[in-house]
């Protein structure tokens, strides 16, 4: 038994040899997935204390979404265009700058023109990101890359909840302020943005690679492709669509449940988000090796499956205990399985297309992100977090489904062939 674990160990360490650009990114993504982690904490709290409402709150998250799903598709095309570096660059200095001016600029337009911005750099990033990994990694090590990745981010999204819950105890301790007014959560937010321009750092030293747009290999464009492969392309964005939906409507304020429905401070919240962020990168990090023994989408839907009973008593618990450790470990099974199913598409898609199917990914995520938070800042006020349950609860089901008749049923559980399989590696 010991000797199979630590074969499986060297195994794992094996595939984790990856390339200079890569680690350079991964770098970036740790300091600024703490920093602007601490940021997601405290925004909500943030724009509560200043005495916008609930439904308010939830427009803020629309106008982020919309703008992340109305700027995908341009992005796919700037991205192929200026480049990944370039892209992932410009992104990351808009975003720490956006945060910023929420605090600058704290009324009601000001929120709506600042979250636009972050959602329009949100979405250059997201659609940079999977064609950047590819174009930077070995098959081989792929499925490890965008796992580890992601898994990494969340471990320091762990640090940074927990930092983001005791920010505004040290900056209220050092001002002689109560935590919970808006200027102690506005310095807190001034330090978390701060931080995240470190960020950029590693970026800069990425070495520049040429796109296949830059070499003047796109045979298709972005619309052409899209209308040429639109059914696999539906197969491919409509589960995640389904999903936005549910997951727009409770998981942003899952930290104002806790915070009134169980009571819990914000430095408690901070810390269980700790936690839970801790939980979801073990099982990232998990992921790829699950993946290669029962295959990528079958990893997909037992584990977004097993998360339904915990996602359950999360939300119909009356006893804290069993919520937060039900939400723990709800979010380690439900999100273990997005780079995995990241991996799967991208190695569907040819080189000059990545982007494009990217930008298609996005939109379909942030589709459902517009809505969902606006509806649910509306249900809360009127009838609490019990619909939110019922109809993520729901979403998510419909979405498993999707996964299993899409790609398992069709295929008998066995993988299909994408372009990647003829491409070669990098």
């Amino acid at each position: 038994m010991a000797a199979r674990v630590v074969s499986g160990v060297r195994d794992y360490v094996h595939h984790l040899r990856f390339q200079r650009n890569a680690w350079l990114y991964l770098a970036s993504a740790i300091i600024v997935g703490t920093s602007l982690g601490a940021f997601s904490l405290l925004f909500n709290f943030y724009a509560l204390s200043l005495g916008f409402s609930k439904t308010q709150v939830g427009s803020f998250l629309t106008f982020t979404s919309l703008a992340s799903l109305l700027g995908a598709f341009p992005a796919g095309y700037i991205t192929d265009r200026i480049g990944r570096k370039r892209a992932l660059l410009l992104s990351s200095v808009i975003t720490s700058l956006s945060v910023l001016g929420l605090v600058a600029w704290h009324t009601l337009a000001g929120f709506w023109a600042m979250n636009i911005l972050r959602g329009l750099a949100q979405s250059l990033a997201g659609v940079t990101l999977g064609p950047f990994l590819m174009e930077n990694s070995r098959s081989e090590e792929r499925t490890y890359l965008f796992s580890f990745n992601q898994g990494i981010q969340t471990i320091a999204g762990s640090v940074a909840n927990w930092i983001g819950g005791q920010l505004p105890f040290w900056i209220g301790g050092a001002i002689a302020l109560a935590v919970e007014t808006p200027v102690v959560y506005g310095w807190s937010i001034v330090a978390a943005a701060g931080a995240s321009f470190l960020g950029l750092l590693p970026l800069l030293l990425l070495q520049p690679q040429p796109t296949a747009h830059q070499r003047g290999e796109v045979s298709l464009s972005p619309f052409q492709y899209t209308y040429r492969h639109a059914g696999q392309l539906l197969r491919f964005v409509a589960p995640g669509l389904i999903t936005s939906l549910g997951a727009g409507l409770l998981i942003p304020f899952l930290n104002i449940f806790f915070n009134e429905v169980h009571l819990r401070s914000v430095a408690e919240v901070g810390a269980l988000f700790s936690w839970s962020s801790l939980a979801m990168g073990v099982g990232l990090l998990l992921a790829p090796p699950l993946a290669e023994r029962f295959g990528k989408i079958r990893i997909v839907v037992i584990t977004q499956a097993l998360s339904i009973p915990f996602l359950i008593l999360l939300g119909f618990s009356p006893w804290y205990w069993v919520s937060a450790v039900s939400f723990l470990v709800r979010a380690a099974l439900m999100n273990m399985s997005n780079p995995i199913y990241s991996t799967f598409v991208m190695e569907q898609a040819a080189p000059e297309a990545r982007a494009t199917v990217a930008s298609l990914m996005s939109m379909s995520w942030n589709l459902g992100w517009t809505f969902s938070p606006l509806v649910s800042g509306w249900l809360q006020e009127r009838y609490g977090f019990t619909p939110l349950f019922v109809g993520t609860i729901a979403t998510y089901v419909i979405a498993i489904a999707m996964y299993w008749a899409f790609f398992m049923r069709r295929k008998g559980g066995a993988e299909p062939a994408g372009a990647a399989a003829e491409e070669g590696t990098p």
